[in-house]
C-alpha cells in the first residue's frame, strides 16, 4: 500500500505544480476569467496549487496513515464541492472528468489508510 500513498502524493504535488507554477495556463484551461487586478493568478497559485504541492510533500515527509489519509480528506472533500456544482451551477465534460480525479485521489487514499 505503500507505492498508492506515494502515487497519490505525488498526484496532489504534480497537479498541485501546474496551478503554482502555470497559473495563467490553469485559469485559461478552467476558463477562469482574469480582469485588471493580479489576485486571479495569485488565488490559482495558493488554493489550487501550492496548497496540494504542500499536502503531498508533508505526507511523504511525515509519513504514516494519518499523513496520507489527509491527502483522501482534502481531494475527498474537493470532489465533494465540485459536486455542489455539478447540481447547483451545471455540468460541463471538463467538470466531471476533474470530479472523477477529485474522487478516485480522495477515495482511495482514505481505502489505503482507513479501510
Amino acid at each position: 500500500m505503500d507505492i498508492l500513498n506515494y502515487i497519490f502524493a505525488l498526484a496532489s504535488i504534480g497537479l498541485g505544480a501546474v496551478g503554482w507554477l502555470a497559473p495563467r495556463y490553469t485559469m485559461d484551461m478552467l476558463d477562469l476569467k482574469r480582469g485588471d487586478g493580479n489576485m486571479g493568478p495569485s488565488e490559482i497559485r495558493a488554493a489550487s496549487g501550492a496548497l496540494f504541492v504542500g499536502l503531498g510533500l508533508g505526507a511523504i515527509l511525515i509519513g504514516g496513515p494519518i499523513a496520507y489519509g489527509m491527502i483522501g480528506f482534502a481531494w475527498t472533500g474537493a470532489a465533494i464541492g465540485r459536486a455542489t456544482s455539478l447540481i447547483l451551477d451545471g455540468t460541463s465534460s471538463l467538470k466531471w472528468k476533474f470530479f472523477a480525479t477529485e474522487l478516485v485521489v480522495g477515495l482511495g487514499a482514505l481505502w489505503v489508510n482507513f479501510g
